[in-house]
């Protein structure tokens, strides 16, 4: 939206970049870490159940961190797996340089894998969730031998076709908002309207809401609990990422991506909305779609015990 295949202790020191049995119990010990990747340090935490193949969590945003995703889902999921938390370069408890220049989408791939190294093994499961869906299928697409399921939650893997269903279904059901969308529209940057320009007052904050949350106390446990001991977004990396075309974003790699793929999608999410979401999961090799007819774009915070069991059953099915 994990970890029971190791590769022999013999044949993992043989692999590129191996680290030492040391280096590697503690990158893996139950716990906070914190490692750099040049000069940006990340943080992440290892959770649950001990042994098999490591779970990353890829959160959305972008720069939301995985605070959220842990709260809610996270009991649930490690009791059966070992879980990863990651915080993305400008995000939770990474650091947070202000310079545009280090991020970019390809990049927070690269510290996926360097994450990967970091633990030792030969292969991970990811879950991601919707900014996170993106970088789940880049590097899925770009090492498809390292992992071994994918899980794809709110998937955002067409945001142009994304924005133009949100702005017909604006059009259709609130004329007066739409007509502000358009007015608002920035050139390029969407194919019809800008929706976060839909609604007077607090414009994105109201857009958002009511595209992602069917229930409105959703959106409140969300908003308080990413934003809980200083962790909020800050917006360095979703400033970032926008001004690099962000918002235009297509996957053009579902050939490419080889690993078992489970795409979960909320009937009520209007963020992500599900067409494209059900597209992707035909399009890809071994793709399967799961729909959560009343949820919104946090099903796993509206129903944390069915989405974990989802989850776990996949990955260890």
């Amino acid at each position: 939206m994990k970890w029971t295949r190791l590769l022999p202790a013999a044949f993992a020191a043989c692999l590129p970049f191996a680290p030492s049995a040391s280096a590697r119990t503690t990158a893996t010990t139950t716990g906070q870490h914190r490692f750099a990747v040049g000069s940006v340090h990340l943080w992440y935490r290892v959770a649950g159940k001990p042994g098999g193949t490591p779970v990353i969590f890829l959160h959305g945003g972008p720069g939301e961190g995985s605070q959220t995703f842990a709260h809610y889902a996270g009991p649930a999921l490690e009791a059966r797996l070992r879980m990863v938390y990651l915080d993305q370069r400008g995000s939770g408890r990474s650091d947070r340089p202000k310079a545009a220049d280090n991020y970019s989408i390809a990049q927070l791939v690269d510290d996926i894998e360097a994450l990967r190294k970091r633990l030792g093994v030969p292969r991970v499961d990811l879950i991601g969730h919707s900014f996170g869906t993106v970088l789940g299928l880049e590097y899925a697409a770009k090492y498809p031998d390292r992992v071994a399921h994918l899980v794809l939650a709110g998937a955002v893997s067409d945001l142009p076709r994304a924005l133009d269903i949100q702005c017909a279904r604006l059009q259709a059901s609130n004329p007066a908002a739409f007509a502000r969308a358009a007015q608002g529209k920035t050139a390029g940057a969407y194919p019809r309207c800008d929706v976060f320009s839909a609604y007077e007052g607090d414009a994105m904050g109201e857009a958002i809401h009511r595209n992602m949350y069917p229930d409105p106390e959703t959106g409140r446990k969300v908003d308080a609990m990413d934003s809980a001991n200083g962790l909020g977004n800050t917006g360095e990396l979703g400033n970032a990422l926008g001004a690099k075309g962000l918002w235009s974003y297509r996957f053009a790699g579902t050939g490419k991506v080889t690993a078992p793929t489970l795409v979960i999608a909320g009937g009520h999410d209007f963020q992500a909305v599900e067409a494209p979401q059900r597209d992707l999961a035909k399009a890809l090799p071994r793709g399967r779609f799961l729909l959560y007819p009343e949820d919104g774009h946090f099903m796993f915070v509206e129903e944390p015990q069915r989405f974990a069991k989802d989850v776990i059953a996949f990955l260890q099915g």
